[in-house]
């Protein structure tokens, strides 16, 4: 299911899109989320790393801390989703082999 498009939610991704550092992000992130919101989104991103550089349900559980369920829900967002996590991935692997 793909995620409804409308004002709102387009008003949001611009937000972050005028962001202009990490300094910036953890400001803005900080009055808009929850710090679990912000934790498990982040332990979400690092579940897709480790399961895109083929580590196993196993050593991600052990190294993210993230249950069966979320491993399994970025696993099928990796293979079936709408390629979100891999672009992400991919332009920070670039980022950080520039620096």
């Amino acid at each position: 299911m793909a995620l409804p498009r409308n004002e709102e939610t387009d008003q949001l991704f611009r937000s972050i899109l005028v962001l202009r550092n990490v300094d910036e992000c953890y400001q803005y992130f900080e009055d808009l989320c929850t710090v679990r919101e912000i934790q498990s989104i982040a332990q979400r991103l690092a579940v897709a790393r480790m399961l895109a550089d083929g580590q196993s349900y196993q050593s991600t559980t052990s190294g993210t801390g993230a249950s069966s369920a979320t491993i399994s829900r970025v696993k099928r967002s990796l293979d079936y989703g709408a390629g979100g996590y891999a672009l992400i991935l991919d332009r920070l692997t670039g980022r950080e082999e520039m620096t």
